[in-house]
């Protein structure tokens, strides 16, 4: 019989044995078959072809590409509007009208005055002729000691007086003339008319309102040509780095948040805006606006694009780690595949090489690098 001294060790040694091989059996179990059961939670996508935008995104409003503002050069009562906000106008059309009585009145004088003058004209030519006659019968007179020297000299004196009076007198009648012309342009000016066909787009004057023109010309309406809109976009300094005229650019409104409309960026304007303590940059583009669903001051929502990628394959921008992403094989393994990428946005990554269309990359549920390491998924290949 043995002795309790020499059965304890035994007995420890068995129980360390036990331990050992049930700490094994643990860890097997819980690292293969938790293993082969987490392929079957895991997400995938397939690898597809399409194109990829990165885009510069930037708020922007629609504004008219051409306008004008049609202001008063006379002063005076607005007498009469002649069109609304809204309609379509053809160039040299009656807009507006100013009272003209005191423009006429200062035609009518200058007119007058013009005759008066041209009368005066014709009179001074009668007295140049006279004098002219009597200094001859002077001169003859003289040659035959008809008459005396002094009378030749009075008539010489005579004579050069009726030019001089003939020539002021001219002088004075172009200067009417040119006050003519200035008082018959202002009378003009009370009648207001359109230069460019487009449609009024605002009217700030009102029927009846004085006009004064004398510091700066009132501005009575604002005539556009919605044909083409013009989009002003504000882009941020982060950005604006990134953009460069003839860059392809597109946009939506709030009013059809699904139709693209697209342009060319035109040019960015060096000189920025901050709106609080925020640096912007006016980027401009135009597009046309036949159908005139386009009106001034929608807001657009402007997506300028940077690079471009067609038709290639692709995947979604948050499988890709380091360049490598987890593809599940046909027999339901994953593996860590390096990749080859090209461009990427939010949304995907271009795959240049490392993939085929339609291998199955996984989304969710991929295994940890740590469960790499130990052999979980096999190599990065």
């Amino acid at each position: 019989m043995d002795s309790p001294s020499l059965s304890f060790p035994r007995v420890l040694v068995v129980l360390i044995l036990v331990a050992v091989l049930a700490g094994g059996a643990f860890w097997a179990y819980s690292h293969f078959y938790a293993i082969s059961n987490n392929t079957a939670d895991v997400t995938t996508t397939a690898v597809s072809r399409g194109d990829i935008d990165v885009l510069v995104s930037a708020t922007g409003v629609l504004e008219p590409s051409n306008f004008v503002d049609v202001g008063a050069q006379v002063s005076g009562l607005l007498d009469v509007i002649h069109v609304r906000v809204g309609e379509q106008i053809s160039k040299d059309q009656l807009l507006a009208e100013i009272d003209p009585t005191i423009y006429l009145a200062r035609v009518d004088a200058n007119r007058a005055q013009l005759k008066n003058q041209q009368a005066q004209l014709a009179d001074r030519k009668a007295q140049l002729t006279l004098a002219d006659i009597q200094f001859q019968r002077q001169t003859n007179l003289f040659r035959e000691d008809a008459t005396t020297r002094e009378n030749l000299q009075i008539a010489e004196a005579s004579l050069a007086s009726a030019k001089a009076q003939l020539a002021m007198l001219q002088a004075q009648l172009e200067q009417t003339a040119s006050t003519l012309r200035a008082e018959e342009a202002n009378l003009d000016y009370a009648r207001i008319y359109s230069t460019m066909e487009g449609t009024v787009v605002s009217i700030t004057a009102r029927q009846g309102q004085t006009l004064n023109t004398s510091q700066q010309a009132p501005v009575l309406m604002r005539i556009a040509d919605l044909s083409s809109m013009k989009v002003r976009a504000q882009v941020s300094e982060a950005d604006v780095g990134r953009l460069a005229p003839g860059d392809k650019v597109y946009f939506t409104t709030l009013g059809e948040p699904g139709k693209q409309i697209y342009g060319e960026l035109d040019y960015i304007e060096p000189t920025p805006e901050v709106l609080n303590n925020v640096v912007l940059y006016n980027a401009f583009f135009s597009v046309p606006n036949e159908a005139g669903r386009l009106l001034p001051s929608m807001t657009a929502q402007v997506f300028f694009v940077v690079e471009q990628a067609r038709d290639v394959l692709r995947v979604p921008a948050a499988t890709v780690v380091g360049g490598q992403v987890w593809l599940q094989q046909a027999s339901g393994e994953l593996v860590e595949r390096k990749i080859e990428v090209g461009i990427s946005n939010r949304i995907y990554t271009e795959v240049r090489d490392g993939l085929a269309d339609g291998d199955l990359v996984v989304t969710g549920g991929a295994p940890s690098r740590e469960a790499a390491s130990s052999g979980m998924g096999g190599r990065p290949r």
